[in-house]
């Protein structure tokens, strides 16, 4: 009788997967640390290896620069994890999008993007200094104030669908306003030059944004 040969087994790359996506954060968490006691230029790559405890290639073969390092530090302090999904598509934003009031929208999103600004703008920080001597960054940075602009305008619309501005208001002065008041660089100022709590923050938020934008 002729002997069977056992199937062959699927090759399952998810725990490969998992293993790259764990390097991935491993390498992040060491830049971030770098970046913040040395700054960008003094966070070199061999530094971040050897903090990350891989080799310099496996730090070039997962990334390929510093820069893409900086960039998605950011963009996972700005979503709050790693998954690859725009901001504006999770759920706490659809949500606000989606909600049907007005004033409501504007105290949930406050709350929301307080959150946000916690994670992220120490990280918008080192960018900005990056962004000094660094034509790159400099270049990436202005395109995420395009893309957060884009984004506070998109917020604004969903207002606007439950009810009018006040008079005089329009939806691209809106959007600028929201821009600004929710820039991790007022963040910044408010929170380590004045001391203020992220709630005291929001709450802040909230109220001049009803008084700002709403009749």
């Amino acid at each position: 009788m002729a002997k069977q040969t056992p199937p062959k087994r699927k090759y399952d790359s998810s725990r490969r997967k998992e293993q790259a996506r764990q390097t991935r954060l491993q390498i992040t968490k060491a830049a971030h640390k770098l970046f913040v006691e040395r700054g960008y230029a003094g966070a070199t790559i061999e530094a971040i290896a050897q903090e990350s405890g891989v080799a310099q290639e496996t730090v070039y073969a997962t990334f390929g620069s510093k820069r893409k390092i900086l960039a998605f530090l950011l963009d996972i302090s700005i979503g709050g994890d790693d998954q690859p999904v725009r901001l504006l598509d999770r759920p706490e934003p659809q949500a606000i999008m989606h909600d049907m009031d007005q004033r409501r929208q504007l105290s949930m999103f406050a709350r929301d993007i307080t959150r946000i600004l916690s994670r992220a703008s120490p990280v918008f920080e080192i960018m900005r200094s990056a962004s000094k001597t660094e034509p790159e960054i400099d270049k990436l940075l202005h395109g995420l104030y395009r893309e957060r602009l884009q984004n506070m305008i998109r917020f604004v619309q969903s207002i606007i669908a439950n009810g009018p501005l006040r008079d005089g208001m329009d939806e691209a002065q809106a959007g600028e306003m929201v821009w600004a008041l929710t820039s991790p660089e007022l963040f910044q100022l408010f929170k380590v030059e004045r001391g203020w709590t992220a709630e005291k923050y929001a709450q802040w938020l909230t109220d001049i944004l009803i008084r700002l934008l709403l009749p």
